[in-house]
């Protein structure tokens, strides 16, 4: 359900998330482009000039996504046969529908594919899920089915293509607006720079280990957790749910845990 809806259960967790990477094991915008398009080592740079500011994210994916000249409907297909869920992001999806913990998928790939992605991974139940993302229309003259026949639509026209912190300001400007309301704790997980604009935006972000989206918040000093997969996010998630931990001793030990394995990478060079 859209915002204000999703309020209505009166929630004590909202958990906005990435999809690519992040609810699935590989990147599906990437496995386009490294198999149908430009391939990997562009595709890495672009990230790579992203990341260092050099290139808006928006620039950069619809670069990618104009390279695959495959038609959309084989994309999909092959994206079910080669994309796999997170083992444990279909245990986390079935507790929070349990305890009334939305879930809102915030992505910078597009709707079509993840609801087809989703439906396919988790089941019928995954239609309940909320997407906010980019959508796909037909290029002038051509049709989806054919080749070289779709293109991208952004859902806003920031650099993000997709800012998804704007989906996330109004539920924080609810509650500033009725201080006398209780406050449900904001979550995110992500893995990558399309995550960036929404990196500031919760209370606590989960930042998938080994991802560029670590390096930026210890840049930017925004706080976080690490994860390997969603088997530590529920488990976390349900602490916070129960009362059981604070925000800022897991922050606390999210930031530690980074360092440790910024030292073990090294020591492994």
């Amino acid at each position: 359900m859209p915002y204000p809806e999703t309020l209505d259960v009166k929630p004590k967790i909202i958990f906005f998330t990435d999809f690519d990477g992040t609810i699935t094991l590989k990147d599906s915008n990437d496995w386009l482009t490294d198999n149908l398009g430009f391939g990997e080592k562009l595709r890495k740079q672009g990230n790579l000039d992203t990341l260092n500011e050099k290139i808006s994210f928006r620039d950069s994916f619809w670069e990618m996504m104009e390279s695959v000249k495959t038609p959309f409907p084989e994309c999909i297909k092959l994206l079910c046969e080669n994309i796999k869920l997170d083992p444990y992001f279909k245990d986390f999806y079935q507790w929070s529908r349990k305890n009334k913990v939305p879930v809102i998928v915030l992505s910078s790939g597009m709707t079509p594919i993840i609801r087809s992605l989703l439906v396919h991974l988790v089941g019928q139940e995954a239609e309940d899920i909320e997407i906010v993302s980019n959508e796909v229309v037909d290029k002038p003259g051509k049709t989806k089915d054919q080749e070289d026949g779709w293109q991208l639509k952004y859902h806003d026209d920031s650099g993000f293509g997709h800012d998804k912190s704007l989906t996330i300001r109004p539920y924080a400007k609810h509650f500033a607006d009725r201080p006398n309301d209780p406050r449900p704790t904001m979550l995110y997980a992500g893995d990558g720079v399309s995550d960036l604009s929404a990196a500031r935006e919760t209370d606590l972000l989960f930042a998938k280990k080994g991802h560029d989206l670590i390096t930026y918040c210890e840049r930017e000093g925004i706080p976080f957790t690490v994860f390997e997969d969603w088997r530590s996010i529920l488990a976390t998630t349900k602490d916070i749910f129960e009362g059981k931990t604070n925000l800022e001793k897991i922050a606390a030990e999210g930031a530690q845990k980074a360092q440790e394995d910024k030292q073990d990478m090294e020591t492994l060079k």
